[in-house]
């Protein structure tokens, strides 16, 4: 199994914001439409306005189905972006272990 992580930071305004819109446009393409896919968790630090997102694939392979062949790049929808005031531009991959 393999964790991808990122991370992003929008302002204090746009908190929830990001979080209606990731739980009701992201994540419904993802868990609709990429085989390999698992779960996923985000993790919020609302002190910082930051988020981290981490996903669950069953391979590689499912994350080069998820995020294409420059796989290490981050996938960040336009109206995502446009909440961020910053945010990870690559992605960190991890074999879960247990």
């Amino acid at each position: 199994m393999i964790a991808r992580i990122w991370k992003g930071w929008t302002t204090h305004e746009n908190a929830s914001f990001y979080e209606e819109l990731f739980e009701n446009t992201v994540l419904p393409k993802v868990t609709q439409g990429v085989d390999g896919y698992i779960q996923q968790i985000n993790l919020s630090q609302f002190s910082d306005a930051e988020f981290t997102t981490i996903f669950w694939f069953e391979s590689l392979e499912a994350v080069k189905n998820f995020a294409g062949p420059n796989f290490e790049q981050a996938v960040v929808p336009e109206q995502v972006k446009a909440l961020m005031s910053h945010y990870e531009e690559t992605v960190h991959h991890h074999d879960v272990a247990l």
